[in-house]
């Protein structure tokens, strides 16, 4: 059983920003070659996930780890309120409709799993209808990765409820990260401790496991979501057409 509150929110002890941030480098370096690979072998399809709260860094992992990956193969999606047409379907039928093609990587920016965080904290629905969902988003994502190879990526973006402040304070002080200021963020911190159960319990109750990643660091962040990328796309053995 995963609790939170156990698990760091920062880079370990004794780590080195300057080293750190080379290995990033070279593991950039080499995701990009790894998409490279998907896209032009077709076989496989990748799904990454960043999720987390307010001011947790997902657009900066974006621009980061995924620098050297062709846009000819990457696709990045943001989940924000529905719009009426949406609403007028099942709660998985905007996030279907996206998903990747085979060769294709795609990140979602907040994702499906909205729909059993702030729809819970705010009371919108019941337990019994985030635990359907939930084995709803199961059988989605093992549909994705045991149907169509759609490799399932999840990323806890695991911020402190006190770098949050900071990172919040930033944008409403500097002008030139102001433009990401909404009093809604401030809004929603005040339920964290109900937004940490909502998280435990997603991550608690997934059949595909999420990744852990500490991001009030932001260059360790950058490094873990790179390395997790990396280890695992290695492992699919990609090859280039013809060369099979």
């Amino acid at each position: 059983m995963i609790k939170l509150n156990k698990i760091p929110t920062t880079a370990p002890e004794g780590a080195s920003k300057k080293d750190y941030k080379e290995k990033t480098k070279a593991l950039v370096e080499r995701l990009g070659a790894l998409q490279h690979l998907m896209y032009a072998q077709g076989k496989y399809s990748a799904m990454v996930i960043l999720q987390g709260m307010d001011a947790s860094g997902k657009d900066g992992a974006v621009r980061n780890v995924f620098d050297a990956c062709s846009v000819a193969g990457l696709n990045l999606v943001s989940f924000k309120k529905p719009t009426e047409e949406e609403f007028a379907h099942d709660f998985l039928w905007r996030v279907h409709k996206v998903v990747p093609q085979k060769g294709m990587m795609t990140i979602f920016n907040r994702s499906h799993y909205e729909d059993i965080l702030i729809q819970r904290v705010h009371g919108w629905i019941d337990q019994d209808r985030v635990d359907m969902r939930m084995r709803a988003i199961n059988a989605f994502e093992e549909l994705l990765l045991k149907d169509n190879n759609t490799q399932v990526f999840k990323f806890y973006m695991h911020l402190s409820k006190e770098e949050q402040e900071v990172q919040l304070m930033e944008r409403k002080e500097d002008p030139e990260k102001f433009w990401k200021h909404n009093d809604g963020d401030w809004e929603e911190r005040k339920h964290w401790d109900k937004y940490m159960d909502a998280y435990e319990y997603a991550i608690n109750n997934s059949v595909i496991p999420w990744h852990i990643c500490p991001v009030d660091n932001r260059w360790y962040r950058d490094y873990f979501i790179a390395k997790t990328l990396v280890e695992h796309l290695e492992q699919l053995n990609m090859k280039l057409p013809g060369t099979e």
